[in-house]
Parts: structure tokens; sequence; C-alpha cells
């Protein structure tokens, strides 16, 4: 019988009260079961507001911390999302490898505290944790965020609790989990975290990560008053499950499954995300725009529009202006390779001039929105990680009014704007990224200060919800040009005003009717199938990728361990268990929770979301649904999106409305 159980600290803020509770397998073996089994049997929190305190976080890590296996110290939260208005799942890289020094496997936030709270966890060695409660007024906190030793947002605040908690942090090699100003005043707020270079009594600038799809930050604050979790400390998992560090057992494991040593076996399946000597590039940013070429979505998604000839003139500018500056940088001059903060052989976060530089926030404040110039897009990114916002969702927000002040929906002056964007992919020239860039950084800074009308609806009620009030607002422009604002956007919809952006992939299953979206729990390769078809190889995706993430494993290491996972539980822990089976149960508990909170995927109301899916139809020549899309275009789009739906539903054994 194992011995195995899932130790968790629920905090109340309001009253500052605390208690351990164990969860035991098979009922709970991570951060998401625990997650969804407290929002659904214990909390209900479906019934209350988005931002009731009711909405608890769950911030933690998988069973396999603290030991040989790598890549096992991702930070998992868990939450009701503002935007889908479901629940959500988000991830924060390598960030577990501090927080297990506490002695607990998980930290519940409930309540709501009167002042800006700060909580410190530290654990001693036998993981007996300490937690003790510190306070700022709002105003301490705005000015912290104003500026703090040249720093702002987000760094000035982790800054300033180097400095003020020095010894704390030193002492148990702590690391900090902070919401920016985003989280005070739009539902995109993130959940950000810089390790601290203790020696330098600095921030290890290149070692930072956000949990940022879906608002979680917002929530942090909103619900629960919390501004910063501070968590470190002494105690070792592998003290109580020597299991943890038989690296004997762990090579007989991978040599009995994969044929290879573990080392081997990680090594070979993290070549994409190190160094790949075939393309002379690692890292998402690096692999992704020479594998992709001109799949890559550009300028709002409007790439869909454009000749294949045009779409590769856009991908040689990336190559040329975006992708080789940082290739020449980081893999010839400085090779400026580092982990997200645990040891690891994958060293994925791939630094130019300072900034870790990643795909998806890239993409969004680059090309995406007309911006081909690396330098412009770094300021872009941080700027949006100075504010807690998520670059995915921002990337989406600008493109979204570029396009709408492109085709005269909107004016520069309702968003606070001189001057009109170059947003014509026909007409574009790379020194026009400069003027995209400082309309962008205008766009970003008023979306949070609420600087007008527009940005306001945007930052509080999100781009669903907003869209339908544009549409009002301005009526008789929808009606002149003959085009809605929500035709201008990609966003998969969720019950009356719930929504999700997608990650930047051409590919339907991004934006196909998933209980989880905006993270990779989907087929996202850029095909086209038969909904069925696609829908069975989505769902088990999701499947996989909540394994993967309740394990608290980074899915960089998807290819070796997902493959091993279920001897990983079964010899390392002693827990037997058919892990598809509770990831399916799991999954369509979440479901469950969408029925109950009247969040439910719904059916794609803008053109640009339909004509995503037909345009990879035709883009790869799937000539039945070509001449579906050609003939019967709203019948064929919503009988793709009925079957795709369907068939997840009846493989989950659930009703869907």
């Amino acid at each position: 019988m194992s011995k195995y159980a899932y130790k968790t600290l629920i905090v109340n803020v309001s009253d500052k009260t605390y208690e351990i509770r164990k969860f035991e397998p098979p009922d709970v073996l991570g951060p998401i079961d625990l997650g969804v089994k407290l929002h659904i049997d214990v909390y209900e929190s479906w019934k209350y507001d988005v931002f009731s305190d009711k909405n608890v976080v769950v911030i933690g890590k998988g069973p396999f911390t603290g030991g040989k296996l790598i890549g096992t110290h991702r930070m998992i939260i868990v939450f009701r999302s503002p935007l889908t208005k479901t629940l959500h799942v988000s991830a924060l890289g390598g960030a577990a490898y501090k927080f297990m020094g506490t002695g607990i496997d998980a930290l519940v936030i409930e309540g709501k505290s009167k002042n800006p709270t700060m909580i410190f966890l530290e654990g001693d060695e036998n993981g007996n944790v300490g937690i003790r409660f510190e306070e700022l007024s709002i105003k301490e906190l705005l000015d912290i965020y104003e500026g703090y030793k040249g720093r702002r947002g987000t760094y000035a605040l982790t800054l300033y609790l180097l400095d003020k908690y020095f010894f704390f942090i030193k002492k148990n090699n702590a690391r900090a989990f902070v919401v920016g100003p985003a989280a005070l005043s739009t539902i995109f707020g993130s959940v950000f975290s810089i390790d601290f270079d203790v020696n330098k009594r600095s921030l290890a600038l290149g070692a930072e990560d956000s949990a940022a799809r879906g608002g979680g930050g917002s929530v942090l604050f909103k619900a629960h008053n919390v501004i910063a979790v501070i968590a470190g400390g002494k105690f070792r998992p592998a003290k109580t499950n020597p299991k943890l560090n038989d690296l004997n057992l762990i090579n007989k494991i991978s040599r009995r499954i994969i044929g290879k040593t573990y080392v081997e076996a990680v090594v070979s399946a993290t070549v994409k995300y190190r160094f790949d000597e075939k393309i002379k590039t690692g890292g998402t940013f690096g692999v992704n725009y020479p594998h992709y070429k001109d799949l890559i979505p550009v300028f709002g998604f409007n790439m869909i529009y454009l000749s294949k000839y045009m779409r590769m003139r856009i991908h040689e500018m990336i190559i040329s202006h975006f992708w080789k500056p940082f290739n020449d940088e980081v893999f010839i001059k400085t090779k400026s390779w580092y982990t997200c903060g645990e040891p690891c052989v994958a060293a994925c976060k791939k630094v130019w001039k300072g900034k870790k530089v990643d795909y998806e926030p890239f993409n969004g404040l680059g090309p995406m929105i007309g911006v081909f110039d690396l330098a412009l897009t770094r300021r872009l990114v941080d700027l949006v990680d100075e504010l807690g916002l998520d670059a995915i969702e921002v990337g989406h927000i600008i493109s979204w009014i570029f396009d709408a002040i492109e085709r005269g929906l909107l004016k520069p002056e309702d968003v606070d704007l001189d001057s009109k964007p170059y947003f014509n992919p026909l007409e574009f020239r790379q020194q026009y990224s400069k003027h995209n860039a400082d309309l962008a950084a205008k766009i970003i800074e008023g979306l949070v200060s609420k600087k007008s009308t527009v940005l306001r609806l945007i930052a509080e009620k999100g781009i669903r919800a907003a869209a339908k009030e544009l549409n009002k607002m301005y009526s008789d422009r929808v009606r002149v040009r003959g085009v809605r604002f929500e035709d201008l956007v990609v966003y998969i919809p969720f019950g009356d005003d719930g929504y999700v952006t997608p990650n930047y992939y051409w590919t339907p299953g991004m934006i196909a009717p998933l209980f989880i979206l905006g993270r990779y729990w989907t087929n996202y390769t850029p095909t086209f199938m038969e909904p069925e078809d696609f829908a069975a190889s989505s769902l088990l995706r999701a499947i996989k990728e909540y394994e993967i993430d309740n394990a608290g494993i980074c899915r960089f290491h998807r290819r070796w361990a997902e493959k091993i996972l279920q001897s990983l539980y079964s010899e390392l822990l002693g827990i037997n268990i058919d892990l598809d089976n509770h990831a399916k149960t799991y999954y369509k508990r979440i479901a469950e929770y969408s029925v109950k909170a009247n969040a439910l995927p719904r059916p794609w109301e803008g053109s640009k979301t339909m004509d995503l899916i037909s345009s990879i139809a035709s883009e790869l020549s799937v000539k039945e649904w070509m001449e579906k899309f050609s003939s019967e275009f709203s019948k064929s789009i919503n009988e793709w999106w009925r079957r795709f739906y369907m068939k997840v539903c009846m493989e989950l054994s659930i009703k869907c409305k």
C-alpha cells in the first residue's frame, strides 16, 4: 500500500487561519486533481461570482520533485477563470524546485484579506511548515509598482521583497510568486515569478516565467487580495521517499520501457528545446519559425487570407529581421542558454540580451501585431511582464484593435492613439515595425490604466463581451463597413460571455470545442481531418497533457515522461492506477463543472475564427471539405463544430447542450 499523500496547506486570508490536510491516492495524485476536487466538492465555486473568495486558488507541485528525475519541478495553478468562466489550469516552469522546501505539496488560498497581503511559507528539514502574513496598504503597493530602484510593476515588487525580506529569502532559498498592476485593473492578470540571485542580491534576469493564461493573477488579487507568495525551506522530499533518488531504479524503468538509460532518454527527447543540430537552433522561438514557415500566425491571423507567395515573403522578413538576430546571438556568439530554475539538461531558456525569448510571447507581440524587429518586441514583452499581463492575450487584443482601425471600425483616438498602425500585410514594410511597436506600447499601458472607454471595456470584460458592446457603441460603423467587431479576432466562446483566445498555431485544434483551451491540451498540429477523428486525437492529447501537468512535469519533457509515467507512480510512489482512466475521469469532472457554471463551449461567432477552419482545409487540399465550405459555408462550419463536440461528449459520457 502506498504511503504517499498529497500534503496541502489551506490558508484563509480573511482571518489568517490555516490547516494542513492530506489527500490520499487514488483520489488526488497532484495539483489539478486537488483543484478540481475542491472547486466541485468543497467550495462549489460555480455558484458564486468569479471574483468571490470561494474561487480558491490552488498552487501546487507534482509528486516527483527533489530527486533524480529531471523536469519535474513545474508549478501548477488551478482556479476558475474570469475569461472562460470555468476551471482553468496554468503552469509556471521550475519554481517547484524551491517550493518543495516548504514541506507541502500545495497551497490553497481561500477568503479575502482587507489589505494587499503577502504569504510567507518556510519549511524545516522535517517538513513542518511555518506561515506568516505581511500586508501593504494599496497606496504602498501602487507606489512600489510605479517605481522601486529603477524597476516597475512585478519586477519592482519582487525586488522590494528581496530587499525587505532578504534574510528570509536567503535562509530558505525562497522564490516569490507575485501579481502586477494588471491584476488590479484587468481580468488578464498573470502570476509572475523571477528567481533571486542571493549572492548578488539581485533578480536573476532571464530566469523569469509566468502562469499567465486564464487570468489567475487577477483572481489572486480580486478574489483574495493576495499580491505575493514567498516560499522555500530546507525540506527535501527524498528524505521521506528515498526512491526519488534511486537512479538505478529509474534507469531500470527507462531501459525496460524506452530502451535507453534515463539520461539518454531525456537528452534525446528534449533536442528541440536544447539545440537541434539539423537546423542549428533550439528552443520554441528558434525552432518554430523555420519549422512552421508561412503557417505562423501574423497580422492578427490575417495571413489565412493571403497567397502562399505573400506568406513566404512575410516569412522571409521574419527570418531576416526577427529570427536571425536571435539565432546569431544565442547560438553563435554567446550561447546564453539557461534553465527555468531547476537543474535540467534541456536548458530551454534562450536569453537574448538579458531577456528570455519564447515563441508565444514574442510572436504575439511581434509578427502578430506587425512588428518584425526583435529589439522592439523585447521591449514590449518586458512591458507586459512588468505589468503582469498575459502576452498571448495582449497580442490578440492589440492585433484586434489594429485590425479594427485598419477596417474603419475604430478610430485611433478611440483607444488613445494619435495615428493609425500599418496593418495591411500587402503594403507592409519592415521599417513600419517601430511605429506599430510604439502604438502597441500605448495600448498596453492604456489597457492597464483604462485610458479610454474602449480600453476600459476590454480590460474589464474581455474580448468577447467587449465586441458585443462595441457593436452597439459603433453601430453606424458596423453597418457601413459590413463587418462586426467579433469578425476581426479569433476566440473560442464559452457560455454566455466566457471565451479564450488560442495559442499561435494555424490549426483547428486550438479553437475546437474542448473544455480547457488556451493551453496545449489538444491536437495542435497544422492538419485537417474528419471532425470525429480530430476530436478523438484532441481528447487523447488533452488527457495526456493533464497527466503531465498533474505530475508537475514540464511538457518539454513529455516525450519521455508519457512513456514511463505509469511506472513512475507504481515503482517510485507505490500507486497502482490506470493513469489514462484517472485523467479522463477528472477531465470529465472539469466538463461537468462547465455545465454547472454555464460555461460549456459554444459555436464559433466571428467570421475570422470560422475562416481559420476553412482556410486550413484549403491549404491542405482536403477536397471534400473544401467543396462543402464553398457551397454551404455556415452550414458546413456548424456541422464540423457540432460533430467534433458531440464526439468529445460521447467519449466522456456527458450530456452536451
